[in-house]
């Protein structure tokens, strides 16, 4: 299978859920486009299979991805959207401690697919953020904060320490407190709609496939996992956990509710073409 003829047909899928209107449409293309993604990179590994001794075969290789310039706010649930479509897309990634570029391992055809994906989702989750945010519907929310009584303050004669008296009190969702919640609850769906459609197209792949081969085919696929987590533990240096990958808890449920219905919504869209340069955040 052509790698070059697979992207044509994904790059094809994204334009058709880009410029329809209808839901269900919308659903059906990024349903379709994940699955062909999916089949593509399983045909690749039987291919793989099929040729080793024959000709060079194809090898797992990192990719740097930048995610952003150093400072700027809110990366972090860039980069959990970006680990969410790998995920489904059969990629490892280490993250930078900062949040600005992520280091995937994968197959070349699976990290295009994932570059395309994320470059359509990355813009609708901010264009969805900030129309949330322009409506002003999260600031009809509010939390409840602990607060320092003013001029309460005096030492403990016996600590020596100053103490302070607190007070409850009912403030608004901070903008940032639901721009966060609002793309982290997006990342979330998106990537539960994606690894849906992953076990869709494999679960078809397998009872397509001749009786006598599924077990060669299942064979296939754990080999594959095997050598991606062998160049990974080969070629990676990452040290420690990244931070990043907590979910905000707690308050702004209506920004939490509003990203998710977003990240149903949201559309597999040719916002840039497969395997070309990707468009920055914020651009």
């Amino acid at each position: 299978m052509s790698d070059d003829r697979d992207l044509s047909r994904i790059a094809a899928l994204l334009r058709k859920a880009e410029s329809t209107d209808n839901e269900h449409e919308a659903e059906a293309y990024l349903v379709a486009a994940q699955r062909l993604a999916t089949k593509a990179s399983v045909d690749l590994a039987v291919a793989r299979a099929h040729t080793a001794g024959r000709e060079r075969r194809a090898a797992p290789v990192q990719r740097v991805v930048a995610i952003g310039e150093p400072g700027k706010r809110g990366l972090r649930t860039f980069v959990q959207l970006f680990l969410a479509i790998g995920r489904a897309n059969n990629l490892t990634c280490d993250v930078a401690r900062d949040s600005t570029r992520v280091h995937a391992y994968g197959f070349e055809s699976d990290l295009d697919a994932v570059e395309a994906i994320y470059a359509s989702l990355v813009v609708q989750m901010v264009r969805a953020c900030d129309a949330f945010l322009k409506s002003g519907e999260h600031a009809e929310e509010t939390v409840r904060r602990r607060v320092r009584v003013p001029g309460s303050g005096r030492v403990n004669r016996r600590t020596r320490e100053l103490e302070y008296d607190f007070t409850v009190v009912e403030r608004p969702v901070h903008t940032t407190t639901a721009r966060i919640t609002f793309q982290e609850a997006f990342a979330v769906r998106i990537g539960t709609r994606l690894q849906e459609a992953r076990v869709q197209a494999e679960q078809q792949w397998l009872d397509e496939a001749p009786e006598q081969e599924r077990t060669g085919a299942a064979v296939v696929l754990r080999a594959r996992e095997v050598e991606l987590a062998e160049h990974y533990r080969a070629h990676s240096t990452a040290r420690g956990t990244w931070a990043g990958n907590r979910i905000t808890v707690g308050a702004a449920e209506r920004s939490r509710r509003a990203g998710d219905r977003a990240g149903r919504r949201a559309r597999l869209g040719g916002e840039t073409e497969i395997g070309g340069a990707r468009r920055g955040i914020g651009a």
